[in-house]
């Protein structure tokens, strides 16, 4: 594997790692299963392509596209908590409508973003090749968003969300209003994919409605690989495992698409196995360690 293809893996990595703390935020602090993020990412892109391409300043796009994201993901809290509908059903309802308001947004399935600004064109003045420019930005944003979201959960308001996703009823009965919690909570883990999905659009200078296929299975197995190897004794610790795995699962495939067995070749269209792969072996190493020490 080249120098360039770490390089990408490492970029894309800290990217989607954005995304990938949403995921933790739903699945392992909230113990909420939210499959949003799958319509909420592409929701971020595209938001954050119509804001530009009409004119307004990159940075007022991207916090636009956050601020959609976060809509999605209420909606989606709204629907388990006022109208009782099961978690699960509720995320998949609102994916499915954020397919139709997406392309809606764009006024078609993709939009391009070449020649327009984006939050990334002060990378050029740096004078270092925007090839290691790009990852290093990517890496200090992801930095910021993770510290951010470790200082939140350890807030009076996040240590209720801990308890929300640990005991509801014991939190419950401690007078928290844990529809509200649930509500904030899984509105910012979907701001945080509609921000993944803004930078991801601007940085590969296109949004398109399909972007987000495979989101949530990407978001998991970073989640369960980063706590696979690096563990997740404390929030801090598992907020940079979530990174970390993000990071790793990247590198993963960039490695597999480079491996070549004679006239066997993995292309692109394997990501799905293995993800699939790399999954299963994250999940099954320890019980396979205990095995081993038995």
């Amino acid at each position: 594997m080249t120098l360039a293809a770490i390089l990408a893996a490492l970029e894309q990595g800290c990217l989607y790692g954005i995304m990938a703390l949403g995921v933790y935020l739903t699945f392992r602090v909230l113990n909420f299963p939210d499959l949003t993020v799958d319509g909420s990412l592409p929701l971020g892109a595209a938001v954050a392509a119509t804001a530009i391409a009409a004119g307004i300043p990159p940075h007022l796009a991207t916090l636009g596209a956050a601020v959609a994201g976060f809509a999605a993901g209420a909606t989606t809290a709204l629907l388990a908590t006022r109208l009782n509908i099961l978690g699960l059903l509720a995320s998949i309802l609102t994916m499915i409508a954020l397919y139709s308001i997406t392309i809606r947004i764009m006024g078609a399935p993709n939009r391009t973003l070449l020649g327009l600004p984006t939050v990334f064109d002060p990378l050029s003045s740096l004078g270092i090749p925007l090839y290691q420019a790009s990852p290093l930005a990517m890496a200090a944003v992801v930095a910021l968003v993770a510290a951010g979201l470790i200082w939140f959960l350890h807030t009076a308001y996040g240590q209720a969300m801990l308890a929300t996703g640990d005991n509801p009823a014991m939190i419950r009965a401690l007078g928290v209003n844990t529809d509200q919690v649930l509500l904030v909570g899984v509105g910012l883990s979907n701001a945080l994919a509609a921000l993944c999905g803004a930078l991801v659009a601007q940085n590969q200078g296109s949004a398109d409605v399909t972007m987000g296929v495979g989101t949530i299975v990407a978001g998991l197995a970073s989640v369960i690989v980063g706590e696979t190897i690096f563990g997740a004794p404390t929030v801090a610790r598992a907020c940079l495992a979530v990174v970390g795995g993000s990071i790793l699962y990247r590198m993963a495939i960039a490695l597999a698409l480079s491996v070549r067995l004679g006239p066997l070749a993995v292309s692109p269209s394997d990501l799905n196995l293995i993800t699939a792969v790399v999954v299963i072996l994250a999940m099954a190493s320890p019980h396979l360690a205990r095995r081993q020490r038995r």
